[in-house]
């Protein structure tokens, strides 16, 4: 049992919509639909909620640390906006190519989280919208929690790749995920 509630989600096509072209600046980042209130909806329940992020924008050189900065502030804010909060963001700022510990799907950036919040991560929920971000979650103990938004939207109700880490469970999108998470919650209490 992990000593507070905690959730961890990838950033691009699970929380904002993503693009092929990558999110290089705030008007680029556009939340999705009832994303930032389904976070606000954990916070009131009393999870913290982080995000870990492959921004590989930044090894290619099509954005700076200050253009993810701003994109952060513009997420910080929204979120702010509906009642909500984002305790940290963790990221790996790496191209593909440089073979990194923290890119997804490998756990580097599970493992810095594990490191920041003091405990161990097996259990902790973590959402996103490939299964690479579930594989790097799952290597550290998380619990794997598919959004069908992103990355995943063509997935529909057909059985899941075997690429997707087993019990994996499949939500409609972020909201879908908060609704199921707080009802067991509740359930458990």
């Amino acid at each position: 049992m992990t000593p507070i509630k905690l959730v961890i989600l990838d950033r691009d096509g699970t929380i904002n919509h993503d693009s092929l072209d990558y999110i290089k600046t705030a008007s680029e980042w556009v939340p999705l639909p009832g994303a930032l209130e389904a976070i606000a909806r954990l916070n009131h329940a009393g999870w913290h909620v982080v995000v870990a992020s492959n921004q590989s924008g930044l090894g290619r050189g099509l954005f700076e640390v200050s253009d993810l900065n701003d994109i952060h502030a513009k997420m910080h804010t929204m979120l702010a906006a509906v009642g909500g909060r984002i305790d940290a963001v963790f990221y790996c700022p790496h191209a593909p190519t440089e073979e990194c510990r923290c890119r997804k799907p490998s756990p580097g950036l599970f493992e810095q989280i594990s490191d920041r919040y003091g405990f161990g991560l097996k259990g902790v929920p973590t959402v996103g919208d490939s299964a690479r971000d579930l594989a790097a979650g799952v290597a550290t103990g998380c619990e794997p929690h598919l959004v069908l938004t992103g990355k995943a939207a063509g997935l529909g109700s057909q059985p899941l790749p075997a690429e997707y880490p087993a019990h994996t469970q499949v939500h409609e999108n972020l909201s879908a995920f908060v609704d199921a998470l707080l009802g067991a919650d509740t359930a458990v209490s």
